[in-house]
């Protein structure tokens, strides 16, 4: 009896010492569990965020490269329009330059494409106005009485000495055709800057002067002004009375 009592007494320790190894022993892998599991819903959480933001740039890196694709087309279309107008401002140069004469209507179409093609140089904001004031059923609108190139001294100057920069820049172009007279005024605001000197400025103008004494005469005019800080040109040519001094000539 008291062998069997010490047993038990020796027994209960060693059982309750194994309960207290395994409760231990699961209370680790319990822990270790939870920090598994904490690790685990840190990775879902990190996926979660990642899948997130994958998401979000790919609903965003479309739109940036659609924006760039748009910008790319604009200046791809721009730059073929102008390749083409630059086409037909060859044609012309090359071909219709050699006669002596062409018809208003031919000069007024090249000088838009020159205007188009010189747009390249501006920003899309610059205030760049061009107005046609054409009478189209003008007889003398479709008749040889023009001297050619006569609108590109006074449509480059303006391109080339107008103030890009300023807020308030502009170059202002108007055609006029009726009563059987050609204008064509351009204005536009005088940068500040000073001009860079070349050995050959000012050489265009009097070429023009020239062309246009040999050619018109008295039926011509073609003047040159400053308005405060606007430069304005003025060029006009009564066809008629030109025709009528042809005419009397031959």
């Amino acid at each position: 009896m008291n062998d069997t009592l010490f047993f038990i007494l020796l027994l209960v320790p060693a059982i309750l010492l194994v309960g207290m190894i395994i409760l231990f022993i699961r209370l680790r892998q319990s822990d270790g569990e939870k920090r598994k599991m904490a690790e685990q819903i840190e990775q879902l959480q990190g996926t979660f965020n990642t899948l997130q933001l994958e998401t979000l740039e790919s609903k965003l890196n479309p739109h940036l490269l659609k924006n760039i694709l748009n910008s790319i087309q604009s200046h791809a279309y721009q730059t073929y329009f102008a390749l083409d107008k630059l086409g037909s401002v060859l044609d012309y140069i090359l071909y219709e330059s050699k006669s002596r004469f062409v018809t208003p209507r031919e000069e007024i179409d090249f000088a838009l494409n020159l205007i188009e093609i010189n747009k390249i140089k501006i920003s899309p904001l610059f205030e760049l106005k061009v107005k046609n004031r054409i009478d189209e059923t003008e007889p003398l609108l479709h008749q040889k009485l023009m001297a050619p190139m006569v609108s590109t001294d006074l449509i480059e100057n303006a391109f080339k000495h107008a103030d890009l920069q300023s807020a308030d820049a502009f170059i202002s172009i108007v055609f006029e055709f009726k009563n059987d007279t050609f204008q064509l005024t351009v204005s536009n605001k005088i940068s500040r800057r000073q001009p860079i000197k070349k050995e050959r400025s000012g050489i265009g103008k009097k070429t023009l002067e020239q062309r246009l004494n040999i050619i018109y005469g008295s039926t011509y005019s073609l003047d040159s002004f400053i308005e405060g800080d606007v430069y304005i040109a003025h060029l006009k040519i009564n066809l008629l009375d030109h025709k009528v001094k042809m005419l009397t000539v031959g």
